[in-house]
């Protein structure tokens, strides 16, 4: 989305606000949907909507540009960890301190200029400011990420991450010995009523379930293996600050920490079913070296 704000009146009544964008949004998805609702650019009768939101009629449904329509996606070469690639997907180990996407903040220097960069032809994937891109990490979470070359493997991923086809593990450090080993957290989120650049586990939220296992205890700290059953925006940070042991050295929902330059979060395998043979395809990344000097110091 980059321009002037797009404007729409509902003429059916109780069709949910994520069906609604899909339905009137070439190229948009339910998840692509919910993805812009959840960044705070859909309003219905100029208030932030959720992707729940059943629509009356009558109701204007305004979607605000995201960035300056003076803007254009440029590629910029970027060194990035390229794991595995083919002529219809990228996977890379994405390193820590690029955010994945133009923003506020940050117009460039992205992973989206850097794959850009790598394959010129991906500016026909997608969207514009996120050409070929599937699913994001934060800026400072590093590891796996998966990019689709073609609009058919774009679609077909997207589909699975929406149907929650994808594997998603992570390591994570966290603060302070967790209660119990292995658990599920099962609590809902949402935007954070009293800062709308937070997230926060709300009652009337979306559904988020995240799996953790212990492998590792320290004197201060755990070394946990996450699974991620849904994707929400800083699903781990939230579901772990939530139970008082926040991700370690996060500036968010947690604490700066000496000797630890960011949170200690790190994608660290991601299987999938490849969009062009149909197979199980696993792909594996190692905690990189800023991560493992600080459990040393543990």
């Amino acid at each position: 989305m980059c321009g002037e704000a797009l404007t729409f009146t509902v003429v059916n009544e109780g069709q949910r606000l994520d069906q609604f964008l899909s339905f009137n949004m070439e190229g948009y998805s339910r998840s692509r949907a919910s993805n812009l609702i959840e960044s705070g650019l859909v309003l219905v009768n100029n208030r932030n909507g959720k992707s729940s939101t059943k629509l009356k009629l009558g109701q204007i449904v305004k979607i605000l540009p995201s960035v300056n329509a003076e803007s254009h996606l440029i590629p910029q070469r970027i060194d990035l960890n390229i794991v595995f690639e083919d002529a219809d997907i990228l996977v890379i180990d994405k390193p820590p301190g690029i955010p994945v996407h133009p923003g506020p903040g940050h117009p460039n220097g992205t992973i989206a200029n850097a794959v850009l960069a790598i394959c010129p032809s991906l500016e026909r994937v997608g969207s514009e400011e996120r050409p070929g891109i599937v699913h994001r990490l934060d800026i400072d979470t590093s590891g796996l990420m998966v990019v689709a070359k073609t609009q058919g493997a774009h679609s077909k991923l997207a589909r699975q991450f929406e149907n929650r086809k994808v594997e998603k593990t992570y390591v994570a450090l966290v603060s302070g010995n967790l209660d119990r080993a292995e658990a599920l957290i099962d609590a809902p989120l949402g935007r954070d009523p009293g800062d709308r650049q937070r997230m926060a586990v709300l009652e009337n939220g979306r559904e988020a379930l995240t799996r953790y296992k212990v492998v590792r205890r320290y004197t201060n700290f755990d070394l946990v293996e996450i699974r991620l059953l849904t994707g929400r925006t800083h699903q781990i940070r939230v579901h772990l600050a939530s139970l008082g042991h926040p991700v370690a050295g996060d500036k968010i929902y947690g604490k700066e920490l000496d000797n630890l330059p960011r949170q200690f979060l790190h994608s660290s395998v991601l299987q999938f079913q490849h969009p062009d043979t149909g197979e199980q395809v696993k792909f594996q990344a190692c905690i990189p070296e800023d991560l493992a000097q600080f459990l040393i110091l543990c």
